[in-house]
């Protein structure tokens, strides 16, 4: 599924979470956190014909070390599918897209007030019959944030991944921000699983220890290798629209949350690229009604 993000580029999108750096001292030793999602995207009407509708799901598993003084570092690793239906055969780009990547966060404190994170990442996008090899792409998120005062936690950040089509890189800027607006609102930028590669941008309201509401919104691209068979042998496929959603969510014990979440996919496309980059179709795609789950476990 796709997530939520405020971004200056063309980042991409999924639900999930990962906090701002932060200043808190963290309990000394390993940490291990298991998310995931499940999400499934209305029909929506294509340009050129027919609709599409879409499933995904994204499992990750995460081990992170702290260490005395604020810094920590650790490895994440997540696997995700995406099943597309076109209700007509000679509009279908493609269908069963694989996505697994692999990342090292680390972070660490500069001075009194500042926290640095550092994320490389590597990571597989293509069609199932494609070779994973030809979807790799590679590249970094990183950041610095500043805590204001108690309540307020704000810095720059940046991504930079390598391309599927050609040498270029796709640099994006990006705002890390924790925003204890008063005792229950709070606006936080955060990433997540699925096909994110930034962060994202989350208005809550705690209506209680145990329970939120939430709004996310964001840009989302995702690009991936496509199979020797189909409209496009070993193209790149692109899917890029604007999720907002509205979640709710449930604390059933300090290390387990859940999130139902629901909204719509804005100003959706779809692009179709041939082996050698050329753009072969370009077509919009309809509002698209958006609803899933997401969990969180950490032990």
């Amino acid at each position: 599924m796709k997530s939520l993000a405020l971004n200056c580029g063309s980042a991409a999108l999924a639900l999930g979470f990962m906090s701002v750096p932060t200043l808190a001292q963290q309990r000394p030793g390993w940490v291990y956190q298991i998310d995931g999602q499940v999400a499934y995207q209305g029909d929506a009407n294509l340009s050129e014909g027919g609709d599409f509708s879409a499933s995904r799901a994204f499992l990750r598993t995460t081990a992170l070390y702290n260490f005395d003084g604020g810094a920590s570092a650790g490895l994440s690793a997540s696997i995700g599918r995406f099943d597309y239906n076109f209700s007509q055969a000679d509009n279908q780009p493609w269908q069963d897209i694989r996505d697994i990547r692999i990342s090292v966060p680390v972070r660490f404190r500069l001075g009194n007030t500042a926290s640095v994170f550092v994320s490389p990442q590597i990571r597989w996008d293509y069609q199932s019959g494609a070779e994973a090899s030809d979807g790799r792409t590679y590249g970094v998120f990183a950041g610095i944030a500043w805590k204001i005062n108690e309540g307020l936690t704000i810095g720059p950040a940046f991504g930079a991944f390598s391309q599927l089509e050609d040498d270029d890189v796709d640099f994006f800027p990006a705002l890390l921000v924790d925003w204890d607006i008063n005792d229950r609102w709070n606006l936080n930028t955060g990433s997540g699983i699925g096909a994110t590669q930034g962060p994202g941008l989350t208005l809550s309201y705690a209506l209680n220890d145990t329970m939120n509401v939430a709004l996310s919104a964001r840009s989302e691209r995702i690009r991936f290798r496509l199979d020797g068979d189909g409209l496009a042998p070993n193209g790149v496929g692109e899917d890029k629209s604007i999720p907002v959603v509205l979640s709710f969510g449930y604390n059933l014990n300090p290390g387990v949350s859940l999130n139902l979440f629901a909204g719509a996919e804005l100003d959706g496309r779809l692009t179709l690229d041939d082996a050698n980059g050329t753009e072969l179709s370009r077509q919009s795609y309809e509002t698209a009604p958006l609803v899933g789950v997401a969990f969180r476990a950490q032990f």
